[in-house]
Protein backbone atom coordinates (compact mmCIF):
# COMPACT_ATOMS: atom_id res chain seq x y z
CA UNK A 1 0.00 0.00 0.00
CA UNK A 2 2.81 2.42 0.89
CA UNK A 3 4.59 1.81 -2.45
CA UNK A 4 1.32 2.28 -4.38
CA UNK A 5 0.64 5.59 -2.66
CA UNK A 6 4.17 6.80 -3.41
CA UNK A 7 3.85 5.89 -7.10
CA UNK A 8 0.47 7.72 -7.30
CA UNK A 9 1.92 10.84 -5.64
CA UNK A 10 4.95 10.87 -7.94
CA UNK A 11 2.76 10.39 -11.07
CA UNK A 12 0.52 13.31 -10.08
CA UNK A 13 3.51 15.51 -9.41
CA UNK A 14 5.09 14.60 -12.73
CA UNK A 15 1.86 15.42 -14.60
CA UNK A 16 1.55 18.78 -12.83
CA UNK A 17 5.15 19.59 -13.64
CA UNK A 18 4.67 18.66 -17.28
CA UNK A 19 1.59 20.87 -17.60
CA UNK A 20 3.33 23.74 -15.80
CA UNK A 21 6.40 23.42 -18.02
CA UNK A 22 4.37 23.34 -21.24
CA UNK A 23 2.40 26.41 -20.15
CA UNK A 24 5.62 28.43 -19.95
CA UNK A 25 7.15 26.85 -23.03
CA UNK A 26 4.49 28.30 -25.36
CA UNK A 27 0.92 27.69 -26.50
CA UNK A 28 -0.33 24.17 -26.81
CA UNK A 29 -0.59 22.88 -30.38
CA UNK A 30 -4.06 22.97 -32.00
CA UNK A 31 -6.08 19.82 -31.59
CA UNK A 32 -6.68 17.86 -34.80
CA UNK A 33 -10.50 18.03 -34.64
CA UNK A 34 -13.14 20.50 -35.81
CA UNK A 35 -14.15 23.21 -33.41
CA UNK A 36 -17.64 22.97 -31.93
CA UNK A 37 -20.42 24.51 -34.01
CA UNK A 38 -20.82 27.26 -31.41
CA UNK A 39 -17.43 28.64 -32.46
CA UNK A 40 -18.33 28.88 -36.12
CA UNK A 41 -19.59 32.07 -37.75
CA UNK A 42 -23.38 31.89 -38.27
CA UNK A 43 -24.32 30.53 -41.68
CA UNK A 44 -26.47 32.67 -43.96
CA UNK A 45 -29.07 29.91 -44.12
CA UNK A 46 -29.70 30.35 -40.42
CA UNK A 47 -31.21 33.73 -41.19
CA UNK A 48 -33.28 32.65 -44.20
CA UNK A 49 -37.05 33.09 -43.76
CA UNK A 50 -38.92 30.02 -42.64
CA UNK A 51 -42.02 29.37 -44.74
CA UNK A 52 -44.02 28.12 -41.78
CA UNK A 53 -43.02 31.03 -39.57
CA UNK A 54 -45.94 33.04 -38.21
CA UNK A 55 -46.04 36.45 -36.64
CA UNK A 56 -47.69 37.08 -33.32
CA UNK A 57 -48.94 40.48 -34.42
CA UNK A 58 -51.19 41.12 -37.40
CA UNK A 59 -49.96 43.46 -40.11
CA UNK A 60 -51.42 46.95 -39.83
CA UNK A 61 -54.29 47.77 -42.17
CA UNK A 62 -53.24 49.48 -45.40
CA UNK A 63 -54.78 52.91 -45.93
CA UNK A 64 -54.79 54.17 -49.51
CA UNK A 65 -53.86 57.82 -50.16
CA UNK A 66 -56.91 60.08 -50.11
CA UNK A 67 -56.71 60.74 -53.84
CA UNK A 68 -57.49 57.07 -54.48
CA UNK A 69 -60.64 57.06 -52.38
CA UNK A 70 -63.83 56.49 -54.34
CA UNK A 71 -65.48 59.87 -55.04
CA UNK A 72 -67.63 61.79 -57.49
CA UNK A 73 -65.61 64.28 -59.53
CA UNK A 74 -66.11 66.74 -62.35
CA UNK A 75 -65.50 64.92 -65.64
CA UNK A 76 -66.97 66.51 -68.79
CA UNK A 77 -66.87 64.00 -71.65
CA UNK A 78 -68.75 62.97 -74.74
CA UNK A 79 -68.89 59.37 -73.54
CA UNK A 80 -72.32 58.06 -72.57
CA UNK A 81 -73.23 57.40 -68.94
CA UNK A 82 -72.19 53.90 -67.91
CA UNK A 83 -68.93 54.05 -69.88
CA UNK A 84 -65.73 53.09 -68.04
CA UNK A 85 -62.61 55.13 -68.78
CA UNK A 86 -59.23 53.82 -67.63
CA UNK A 87 -56.79 56.71 -67.11
CA UNK A 88 -53.65 54.58 -67.27
CA UNK A 89 -50.92 57.20 -66.61
CA UNK A 90 -52.72 58.65 -63.59
CA UNK A 91 -54.01 55.31 -62.24
CA UNK A 92 -57.68 56.29 -62.12
CA UNK A 93 -60.83 54.57 -63.35
CA UNK A 94 -63.80 56.79 -64.20
CA UNK A 95 -67.38 55.56 -64.42
CA UNK A 96 -69.19 58.21 -66.43
CA UNK A 97 -72.37 59.40 -64.67
CA UNK A 98 -73.43 62.13 -67.09
CA UNK A 99 -74.02 65.83 -66.51
CA UNK A 100 -70.27 66.41 -66.43
CA UNK A 101 -69.62 64.04 -63.56
CA UNK A 102 -67.99 60.67 -63.02
CA UNK A 103 -67.34 58.30 -60.16
CA UNK A 104 -63.58 58.00 -59.79
CA UNK A 105 -61.69 55.01 -58.34
CA UNK A 106 -57.99 54.47 -57.66
CA UNK A 107 -56.51 51.58 -59.62
CA UNK A 108 -53.34 49.58 -60.25
CA UNK A 109 -52.25 49.17 -63.87
CA UNK A 110 -49.77 47.22 -65.97
CA UNK A 111 -46.08 47.48 -65.25
CA UNK A 112 -43.59 48.76 -67.80
CA UNK A 113 -43.98 46.87 -71.06
CA UNK A 114 -47.45 45.57 -70.13
CA UNK A 115 -49.64 48.64 -70.58
CA UNK A 116 -52.06 48.80 -73.48
CA UNK A 117 -54.79 50.99 -74.91
CA UNK A 118 -58.01 50.53 -76.84
CA UNK A 119 -61.77 50.20 -76.65
CA UNK A 120 -63.38 47.06 -75.23
CA UNK A 121 -66.67 46.00 -73.74
CA UNK A 122 -67.47 44.14 -70.53
CA UNK A 123 -67.95 40.64 -71.88
CA UNK A 124 -68.95 38.94 -68.62
CA UNK A 125 -68.88 39.42 -64.87
CA UNK A 126 -68.06 37.03 -62.02
CA UNK A 127 -68.18 37.09 -58.23
CA UNK A 128 -65.18 35.62 -56.39
CA UNK A 129 -63.89 34.28 -59.71
CA UNK A 130 -61.54 31.34 -60.19
CA UNK A 131 -58.18 32.33 -61.60
CA UNK A 132 -56.86 30.64 -64.73
CA UNK A 133 -53.53 32.29 -65.61
CA UNK A 134 -53.39 32.88 -69.38
CA UNK A 135 -50.89 30.90 -71.41
CA UNK A 136 -48.70 33.95 -71.97
CA UNK A 137 -48.32 34.39 -68.22
CA UNK A 138 -47.58 30.69 -67.68
CA UNK A 139 -44.78 30.91 -70.23
CA UNK A 140 -43.19 33.74 -68.28
CA UNK A 141 -43.91 32.22 -64.87
CA UNK A 142 -44.21 28.42 -65.26
CA UNK A 143 -44.39 27.93 -61.49
CA UNK A 144 -47.88 29.49 -61.32
CA UNK A 145 -50.86 27.21 -60.67
CA UNK A 146 -52.99 26.27 -63.66
CA UNK A 147 -56.10 27.16 -61.68
CA UNK A 148 -56.83 28.75 -58.34
CA UNK A 149 -60.31 28.61 -56.84
CA UNK A 150 -61.98 31.89 -56.00
CA UNK A 151 -61.70 33.21 -52.49
CA UNK A 152 -59.95 35.81 -50.30
CA UNK A 153 -56.50 34.53 -51.29
CA UNK A 154 -57.21 34.60 -55.01
CA UNK A 155 -55.34 37.37 -56.91
CA UNK A 156 -58.53 38.33 -58.79
CA UNK A 157 -60.16 39.36 -55.55
CA UNK A 158 -63.88 39.70 -54.93
CA UNK A 159 -65.14 40.53 -58.43
CA UNK A 160 -63.97 40.47 -62.03
CA UNK A 161 -65.20 42.05 -65.25
CA UNK A 162 -63.76 40.38 -68.35
CA UNK A 163 -62.88 42.57 -71.32
CA UNK A 164 -63.88 41.43 -74.79
CA UNK A 165 -61.34 39.92 -77.17
CA UNK A 166 -58.53 39.98 -74.64
CA UNK A 167 -57.04 38.23 -71.59
CA UNK A 168 -57.49 41.39 -69.54
CA UNK A 169 -59.89 41.98 -66.67
CA UNK A 170 -60.96 44.69 -64.29
CA UNK A 171 -60.77 42.90 -60.96
CA UNK A 172 -60.22 43.15 -57.23
CA UNK A 173 -57.03 42.45 -55.35
CA UNK A 174 -55.88 40.99 -52.04
CA UNK A 175 -52.95 43.43 -52.12
CA UNK A 176 -54.56 46.87 -51.65
CA UNK A 177 -51.15 48.51 -51.24
CA UNK A 178 -50.64 48.06 -55.01
CA UNK A 179 -53.36 50.61 -55.84
CA UNK A 180 -51.69 53.50 -57.63
CA UNK A 181 -48.83 51.23 -58.70
CA UNK A 182 -47.77 49.78 -62.04
CA UNK A 183 -47.35 46.12 -61.18
CA UNK A 184 -49.79 43.95 -63.15
CA UNK A 185 -49.48 42.08 -66.42
CA UNK A 186 -52.02 44.40 -68.03
CA UNK A 187 -55.14 43.88 -65.90
CA UNK A 188 -56.76 46.74 -64.03
CA UNK A 189 -57.11 46.22 -60.29
CA UNK A 190 -59.14 47.92 -57.58
CA UNK A 191 -59.55 47.25 -53.89
CA UNK A 192 -62.13 44.57 -53.17
CA UNK A 193 -64.49 47.20 -51.75
CA UNK A 194 -64.21 49.38 -54.85
CA UNK A 195 -64.46 46.57 -57.38
CA UNK A 196 -67.61 45.33 -55.65
CA UNK A 197 -69.11 48.81 -55.91
CA UNK A 198 -68.13 49.10 -59.58
CA UNK A 199 -69.40 45.59 -60.32
CA UNK A 200 -72.84 46.52 -59.04
CA UNK A 201 -72.96 49.61 -61.27
CA UNK A 202 -71.49 48.34 -64.55
CA UNK A 203 -73.57 46.24 -66.94
CA UNK A 204 -72.44 43.49 -69.28
CA UNK A 205 -71.86 45.14 -72.65
CA UNK A 206 -70.63 48.42 -71.14
CA UNK A 207 -68.01 50.29 -73.12
CA UNK A 208 -64.49 50.41 -71.65
CA UNK A 209 -61.98 52.97 -72.96
CA UNK A 210 -58.35 52.38 -71.97
CA UNK A 211 -56.15 55.43 -72.43
CA UNK A 212 -52.50 54.97 -73.45
CA UNK A 213 -49.49 55.54 -71.24
CA UNK A 214 -48.57 58.86 -72.84
CA UNK A 215 -47.99 62.40 -71.65
CA UNK A 216 -49.52 62.62 -68.17
CA UNK A 217 -50.75 66.13 -68.87
CA UNK A 218 -53.11 64.90 -71.56
CA UNK A 219 -55.31 62.78 -69.32
CA UNK A 220 -54.97 65.12 -66.35
CA UNK A 221 -56.84 67.87 -68.19
CA UNK A 222 -60.31 68.24 -66.84
CA UNK A 223 -62.79 67.43 -69.54
CA UNK A 224 -60.47 65.30 -71.67
CA UNK A 225 -62.66 63.73 -74.33
CA UNK A 226 -62.21 60.06 -75.10
CA UNK A 227 -63.90 60.33 -78.51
Amino acid sequence: MFLTAVRTTLSAAALAAAVSTSAFAGPLPLFPFEQPASFHAPRASAYAPVETETHSQEAPAVTAPSRFKRQIVSYPTHEAPGTVVIDTPNTYLYLVLGNGQALRYGIGVGREGFTWAGVKTVEKKAEWPDWHPPQEMLQRQPYLPRMMAGGPGNPLGARAMYLSGSVYRIHGTNAPDTIGQRVSSGCIRLTNEDVTDLYNRVKVGAKVVVLPMTDHRMSQRTGFSTN
